[in-house]
């Protein structure tokens, strides 16, 4: 199958409201994760791996920094002479004066630049969500089903799907006979008392096909125009519509795919890789994530005199930074970081640049990219201190200091 009669199409616009204050001034695909990356990497690097090198990002809010990471990292992978590419598609205001309405008019409002590559197949896909899937798989499902569109599924327990994701009935064919958008009490799967059926946000259309429904959604003032809510209930029981089970590329006993929508989620999803087994490996060399590299030089451990000693355990430290006297657990660190005599860092993921302060204690916190932490300052340890500070503490008591605060 050759790669040029696919288009794959990320939504990466979303205002990710609640990673604030993350999200206060870079989309939700923008903000770096475990150390190295970015979340939108994952995305990039599953279509890259799949061998779909026609690539185009839409965006809505706050898209500058997600703009500068494709440039400075993605390019080098493509080639625009073999008509390879990874575009980020600001809001064109094409079809009228509005801002994208819904996921669907996301890409109605593009249809343009679809006709202009023509390809056969549409993956539309969403960038703020952690795995590792090859689409090329369930691109040969779609065609080998005969299908109209084909949608992702994974099995959720009902408690983590319940008011989040689509949940989905199929037949013994894996046709989809039933579809609910966020329900309060999903269906369970029934060969599965704990599991019900969630759409992944992953959809694969033939062109002419989503073209003409793209078509009719806009025309409809009662739709959302959106692809959960909207564009797939009302295509069950009148087109060919199939589910295609998750097939993990991961490679672990347990499936891996995680919404880090919320802070807590981000939290985690980060605190899983300094695990001694994480659930996540980033380490795979036949799946490997890309992502772009800045020429800093390497870590750097500093002092092993008495009670100071520059010393990391159980973490994820990215080049450029420098303990210097300081001890880092189980934490994250991103580019640039640099931890101060007898500063102490503990279960916590500091974006890059931040600046740990002599003396100082973090334990259980974010700290976004530029945080200047002042010596002998504690965060993390009274949380109604944290507050009055201004910090955000979420409900599992997580602290996030965003950037350019005041302390």
């Amino acid at each position: 199958m050759p790669r040029t009669n696919v288009l794959a199409i990320i939504l990466a616009g979303g205002r990710g409201a609640r990673l604030e204050p993350l999200t206060r001034d870079r989309a939700k695909p923008a903000v770096p994760f475990g150390g190295s990356y970015r979340i939108i990497d994952f995305t990039l690097s599953n279509c890259y791996n799949s061998g779909f090198r026609k690539i185009l990002m839409l965006t809505q809010y706050k898209a500058m920094s997600l703009h500068r990471h494709i440039a400075m990292g993605w390019s080098r992978y493509f080639c625009r002479e073999m008509k390879e590419f990874a575009d980020v598609v600001p809001p064109q205001q094409y079809v009228d004066e509005n801002w994208y309405l819904g996921t669907a008019d996301a890409v109605y409002q593009n249809l343009f630049a679809v006709d202009a590559e023509n390809p056969d197949y549409v993956v539309i896909l969403g960038g703020d969500h952690i795995y590792k899937m090859d689409y090329s798989k369930m691109l040969r499902f779609h065609i080998k089903s005969n299908a109209d569109a084909t949608v992702a599924a994974i099995p959720v327990a009902p408690a983590a799907a319940a008011r989040q994701f689509g949940v989905m009935e199929v037949n013994q064919e894996f046709r989809i006979v039933g579809f609910e958008e966020k329900p309060e009490q999903p269906k369970l799967i029934p060969e599965f008392s704990d599991r019900c059926l969630c759409s992944m946000g992953i959809y694969i259309f033939s062109t002419q096909f989503l073209r003409d429904v793209l078509s009719r959604d806009a025309a409809d003032p009662s739709s959302q125009h959106d692809f959960g809510s909207n564009i797939i209930p009302a295509l069950i029981g009148q087109h060919q519509i199939f589910a295609y089970s998750f097939m993990d590329e991961n490679r672990k006993t347990e499936a891996y795919w995680r919404d880090v929508g919320t802070l807590d989620a981000f939290y985690d999803a980060n605190m899983d890789l300094v695990s001694v087994d994480p659930l996540l490996n980033l380490y795979d060399e036949q799946w490997a994530i890309y992502t772009f590299h800045p020429n800093y030089p390497p870590t750097k451990f500093v002092f092993a005199d008495g009670d100071r000693t520059g010393l990391a355990v159980d973490s994820i430290v990215c080049p450029g930074s420098i303990i210097s006297g300081g001890v880092v657990h189980r934490s994250v660190l991103g580019h640039r970081c640099r931890v101060n005599s007898f500063a102490r860092v503990e279960e916590s993921v500091l974006f890059s640049g931040v600046n740990v302060g002599r003396g100082s204690k973090i334990r259980r916190s974010i700290i976004d990219k530029g945080v200047e932490i002042p010596p002998y300052t504690t965060i993390g340890y009274d949380l109604s201190r944290d507050i009055q500070r201004g910090f955000t503490v979420t409900e599992n008591g997580i602290v996030v200091v965003a950037k350019q605060v005041q302390m």
